[in-house]
């Protein structure tokens, strides 16, 4: 029978104690169960959260390996290339000097591969430039612009050849009215070879001179120019240091300036100003 006298101090201080006791196991239990929830949550939340970066990573990566390819290999199909530019990396001129146009079939065409950084572009510029524009204005040849980076390595890790032919492509691309003197301003303000060359500012201040619209040389200098075709500088570059017909005949390899005239490589002696005219006449037959 369950006693009905009263409990004694001490049945009293042994009952308190055993019911402490089992609400700080209770206790234990939620907090444990608790603990366990709150782990998971937070490893489902992780899991989730690496799920998403891998969505993400995974094929930003697999983009970019492409594009290295694509850089590898000279193919210039897989990288973004400029409105008005070549399947070969060229930028054409016509009469009017605007990129992307040319003087018809029966012009000769003359390819300028060149390095803003490289001298004796400068130099190439320098004793054949009025007669480029001579040829081009009169209609007798159509100018083709090809901008490559081979001298990065000697501009002080600022990478001036590639963000000065990515400022070329996006001038073509963005103001092709302004090409032609984009690229004369460029040889004008050319920097010494050895220094870190041009900032963007000072790119965009002459693509503004050459007649580049303000918004335009704002994304020069902010570098967005060269965001957006460093990948297609790299790639023309790495074609046409593969095309054996652009090669050097004494050197084996590709060098700046190379002259074409109607696709062949053209070894006729530049330093002289008539030379190249001549050659234009000898190919119109």
């Amino acid at each position: 029978m369950t006693s009905n006298a009263p409990q004694t101090k001490a049945q009293r201080r042994e009952a308190a104690r055993a019911e402490a006791l089992a609400m700080r196991e209770a206790q234990a239990k939620r907090d444990k169960r608790n603990r366990f929830i709150t782990i998971g949550a937070l490893v489902g939340g992780l899991l989730v959260l690496v799920g998403v970066f891998l969505a993400i990573w995974i094929p930003a990566m697999n983009d970019r390996n492409e594009t290295l390819d694509a850089v590898a290999e000279g193919d210039l199909s897989q990288v973004e290339s400029p409105a008005n530019s070549t399947d070969d990396g060229g930028i054409p001129m016509g009469a009017e000097g605007v990129a992307g146009t040319d003087n018809g079939a029966e012009a000769v065409e003359i390819g300028v591969y060149l390095d803003y950084m490289c001298p004796i572009c400068g130099t190439f510029e320098e004793t054949n430039g009025e007669t480029l524009d001579a040829l081009r204005e009169s209609g007798d040849a159509t100018v083709v612009l090809h901008p490559v980076s081979i001298l990065d390595r000697t501009s002080q890790g600022s990478q001036f050849s590639t963000r000065a032919a990515a400022a070329a492509a996006f001038v073509a691309d963005q103001a092709p009215e302004a090409m032609n003197e984009f690229n004369t301003l460029m040889f004008e303000n050319q920097p010494a070879e050895g220094t870190e060359g041009l900032t963007d500012e000072q790119i965009a201040d002459l693509a503004e001179q050459a007649g580049a619209p303000a918004d335009v040389a704002a994304q020069i200098a902010d570098g967005t120019a060269a965001e957006t075709y460093a990948d297609w500088v790299a790639t023309a570059t790495s074609l046409v240091t593969q095309d054996e017909a652009l090669s050097n005949p004494q050197s084996g390899g590709f060098g700046t300036p190379t002259i074409t005239i109607d696709g062949e490589r053209w070894d006729g002696n530049w330093q002289d100003p008539t030379a190249l005219s001549s050659a234009v006449e000898a190919a119109q037959g």
